[in-house]
Order: structure tokens, then sequence, then C-alpha cells
């Protein structure tokens, strides 16, 4: 073939022998394009076919299979891949929260807890109602001295009259002058008492006294004490309450020994940001001995023991 080319060359000169020669580079069967070039390292052995880099979008490519190509890798570089495809994550079923039923302020404390609502709830938050008065009050100047009553009709619960006396005979047996200032408040007496504080002494009203409602002396069950020492410590005559009645001896020995007769402390200094109530030394509340000693024990007050369970407001029933 070569010949003919050349002999017809001859015949056309050098450019159509030069056309010819292109046009048969261009129809020929056996030449093919270069296939990649596979890089070795030292070993000899081929690690991978380099090719162009292609342009990223920040998202990986599908490759691209090429016909005729070939690429050589070595034997575990690349673990083999798996036989049936790797199954897609399921699904999880989110499950849809249930709403906590609203409080019933008018279910019985004792259907919460026990003891009659002897262990009711009574914060800032959880109110009494305005119609609530216990059952059983009675008179302690039928069960102690004047000298201990100072003539006050105060009133209590009766099951927390026996506790009580046993408690404020214990304290006179070590030579002690526990005083009773207050007891059982109504609803409309609290009123009466937050006024009257309001008035004597307006920058201390919410240390001295409580909302109406929101006063753990409506449940009849709670002592507020005094001592003939608080005057001489605080340096102010005639006074009946003030944080320094711990400093008494009537206040050391209550905070060390109430619990033995059933009587908790409602507002320890520590625990005012949890009850909302300022620090009240001589506030103390019959809870029963079971409780108050569990409560003296843990270190705790009964309104962070029971907030620590976030127990529904009840309205205290009557035994």
């Amino acid at each position: 073939m070569m010949r003919n080319l050349i002999r017809w060359g001859r015949c056309l000169g050098p450019l159509a022998l030069l056309a010819s020669l292109l046009l048969l580079g261009a129809c020929a069967g056996d030449i093919t394009d270069a296939p990649p070039v596979a890089v070795a390292e030292a070993g000899g052995t081929p690690q991978a076919t380099l090719r162009p880099p292609e342009i990223s979008t920040g998202l990986p490519s599908p490759a691209t299979p090429v016909a005729n190509e070939t690429v050589t890798i070595p034997a575990g570089v690349i673990a083999d891949a798996p036989t049936s495809p790797t199954p897609r994550p399921t699904a999880t079923m989110t499950p849809t929260a249930t709403p906590s039923p609203t409080p019933d302020r008018n279910i019985l404390c004792s259907q919460r807890m026990p003891d009659n609502g002897l262990l009711a709830i009574v914060t800032l938050t959880y109110d009494l109602s305005r119609d609530y008065e216990p059952a059983g009050l009675v008179d302690l100047s039928g069960y102690l001295p004047k000298d201990v009553t100072l003539g006050y009709p105060t009133q209590l619960r009766h099951l927390a009259i026996g506790p009580l006396v046993d408690m404020i005979h214990a304290m006179q047996a070590e030579g002690l002058q526990p005083v009773i200032i207050s007891g059982y408040r109504s609803y409309s007496a609290q009123a009466i008492a937050r006024q009257k504080w309001a008035e004597k002494e307006p920058e201390r009203v919410n240390i001295l006294s409580a909302p109406p409602g929101f006063s753990e002396h409506q449940l009849g069950t709670v002592v507020d004490f005094g001592s003939p020492e608080l005057a001489e410590i605080v340096g102010i005559e005639d006074i009946e309450f003030h944080t320094y009645f711990y400093k008494t001896s009537e206040g050391a020995w209550l905070l060390e020994n109430a619990h033995k007769f059933g009587f908790t402390l409602s507002y320890p200094f520590e625990a005012t940001e949890v009850t909302g109530f300022f620090y009240e030394p001589w506030h103390y509340r019959y809870v029963g001995v079971e409780m108050a000693t569990f409560l003296h024990e843990a270190g705790t007050s009964l309104t962070e023991h029971q907030l620590a369970s976030e127990p529904p407001p009840c309205i205290p029933d009557k035994p």
C-alpha cells in the first residue's frame, strides 16, 4: 500500500502525499488512545492509576466507569466490597411526652400524704384556702401555765398538745424558760398580723410575717417560741422575734432536741432559697417524731423534702 502512495505522490506532488498519509492514520484500526500510566513505588508494585484531578463541589462524586480501563490495586490495600448492601439505619420513633395532670387544689392532703394532713405543704406557691380551719383546736391555757403562754389565747390542734407539753417540761427541767408567742392563726388573723408588721416594721415585714393563706400557722400545728434572753442579746427591750433567737439557750436547745418530740424547724437559714421564707429560728412545726427525726438526721427541712418530688397543691383535711 505504501508503494502505491509513493507512486501516487510522485504524480500528485508533496502536498497531496502529506494529506494521504494523514487520512490513512485516522482510519487505521490498530492505533488506540494511550492508557493511563500506572505509577510504582520503590518496590515496583503499582499502587494506583494516576488520573487528572477532579473539581470538587464539596460532595463526593460517584465514579464513572471508563471503557477498556484497567486499574491495578495491590492486594490488601482496599478491603473486598461487601456482597450485600449496607442497611440504612431505621428511623427511631420518638416517644410523645404525656403532659402531667393539672394539680387539683381540691384534693385532700390525706389522699397524697398520711396523717390527716399533718404533712401538708405550705409555701409561697402552695397556699391554703381562705376557708380552711383545722379541727380539734384547743386553748393552751388548759395545759400550760401563764408564764409559758404569756396569757395569750393561743390555740393548737389537740394532737400536738401532748408532745408540746412534754417538750416544755423537758426544757424547764434543764433550767430553761421557754415562752410561746404564737400558735394557730386563721386566714383573717394572718392578714391582720401581716398588716400590723407592715406598718410597724415595713423593712422586715417579709421576714416577720407571711401573706394570708401562705402561713403554716393556719395548719394549727406550728408554735413560735420566745426566750427571756433575746432582749439582752439583741439590745432591744420587749422584742419578740429576731433571728438571734438561735443564740438564746432556748433556741439552741430546740435546734438539738425538738425532733425528739416531733417538732421540726420549718425555715432553716440554709434553706431560704428553697422554702421562699427567711430564716425563722423560732418557728417550729409538729410533724410527728418519725418525720421530725428523719429531717433532723438528713439535715433538711420538711419543705425541701416535699418539694423534691414536686407534690401537687392540696387542702389539709380535718381529722
